[in-house]
């Protein structure tokens, strides 16, 4: 059975940090590519950060470049998304996104709230 768990979310103030991890199961993790997507209430979801699948190489959306970083550790199936210098406007639901190119197969993991205030 396929699990994406993300975990890390809650409640933070502003200029805060966050650890987002997501664990992986029931597929091979290291043949997945990985992203995080977010969705804030009344918008659409967003990509956030991707990383390939040995780790090489990282895509950011430009509104979070310099604050979030996203990694992976195969040999733990888990992928990370370190968010520094949070603002209101991160506030969403972060969710987990894995994808292979062969077979385009892919899954989702349930989300994890992310809230930014004072």
């Amino acid at each position: 059975q396929v699990q994406l768990v993300e975990s890390g979310g809650g409640l933070v103030q502003p200029g805060g940090s966050l650890r987002l991890s997501c664990a992986a199961s029931g597929f091979t993790f290291s043949s997945y590519a990985m992203s995080w997507y977010r969705q804030a209430p009344g918008k659409e979801r967003e990509l956030v950060a991707s990383i390939t699948t040995a780790g090489g190489n990282t895509k950011y959306a430009d509104s979070v470049k310099g604050r979030f970083t996203i990694s992976r550790d195969n040999a733990k199936n888990t992928v990370y998304l370190q968010m520094n210098s949070l603002k209101p406007e991160d506030t969403a639901v972060y969710y987990c996104y894995a994808w292979e190119l062969t077979t385009r197969s892919d899954y989702w993991g349930q989300g994890t709230q992310v809230t930014v205030s004072s």
